[in-house]
């Protein structure tokens, strides 16, 4: 197999409001993928109910786990990024996009870029494990460090977040933004980069941090807006998830459409898109 050749990656600036645009467009990708886009809320809502149903009697457990599968979503919407491109260019976006996507690393004659698909794999590996370090990290904190055991919501709010210390919540939700901050700089546009581009994965986190430094304001409101639509998903008893991760999953496809310049050697078509075009 011949190596993969590097890439210089060139990003954009865009305005502060753009990340409500992308959300904008990530909804109308539903509408016009339909269930095929829906089922990827539907099954990641039951896995959020596998979640909670595991370690409902332990909150101090299932507060990082439900937080920590926050950080591996990027890859588990990896098909949402190949409805949303499908739509892009005008191609059914439908089941066997779907199929193609988590099916072809399987087969590598199907794959026309060969091992490097499994770029793919190495960075939800590296994903699941910072997921892992922080539910430990979470749960360390909380066993550790709270008056007496939380098993329920109830006792976190009582325990954590109105902990006669006052600075148990304070420090938990530090210890959580260190680690997500840098994992999110890591992967706002990486994951997409990755499915759409012949580019191995230090090349997509590099981008990704160019995309962060180059426009940091914007990309602190995109976080906030994850975050707010997600706990709405999980304050509405998981319900709200099968709409929010397929919305949040399309938009971050738009995201990277809008903050990295086409590559026009690997896909020539996209020189006729303009930012973020495409979504019907």
């Amino acid at each position: 197999m011949n190596p993969m050749p590097s890439q210089t990656i060139s990003v954009r600036t865009v305005g502060f409001m753009r990340p409500l645009v992308w959300l904008g467009m990530g909804w109308r990708d539903i509408q016009y993928s339909g269930i095929a886009s829906l089922s990827h809320g539907l099954v990641l809502t039951f896995v959020g109910a596998a979640i909670v149903a595991f370690a409902r009697h332990k909150f101090w457990l299932l507060a990082g786990a439900l937080t920590g599968f926050l950080v591996i979503a990027p890859v588990l919407a990896t098909s949402l990024y190949a409805l949303s491109r499908a739509i892009d260019r005008d191609e059914p976006a439908d089941w066997e996009v779907i199929a193609q996507t988590w099916l072809n690393w399987q087969n590598q004659r199907l794959n026309r870029w060969g091992e490097d698909y499994w770029c793919m794999l190495r960075f939800g590996i590296l994903l699941a494990a910072a997921a892992s370090t922080w539910v430990l990290t979470s749960a360390a904190l909380i066993t550790l460090l709270a008056p007496a055991p939380v098993n329920s919501p109830e006792d976190f709010v009582r325990l954590v977040i109105l902990s006669p210390n006052g600075w148990l919540f304070e420090l938990w939700l530090a210890m959580g933004a260190l680690m997500a901050a840098p994992m999110f700089a890591s992967s706002v546009v990486a994951m997409p980069m990755l499915l759409d581009r012949k580019v191995n994965v230090k090349t997509a986190v590099l981008a990704s941090w160019q995309v962060v430094l180059a426009n940091p304001g914007v990309m602190a409101w995109w976080a906030a807006l994850i975050m707010g639509f997600t706990f709405l998903g999980l304050a509405s008893l998981l319900i709200g998830l099968i709409f929010v991760i397929p919305m949040l999953g399309h938009a971050s496809w738009h995201a990277y459409r809008d903050l990295v310049e086409p590559d026009l050697d690997s896909h020539p078509q996209d020189g006729n898109l303009t930012p973020g075009s495409g979504a019907k």
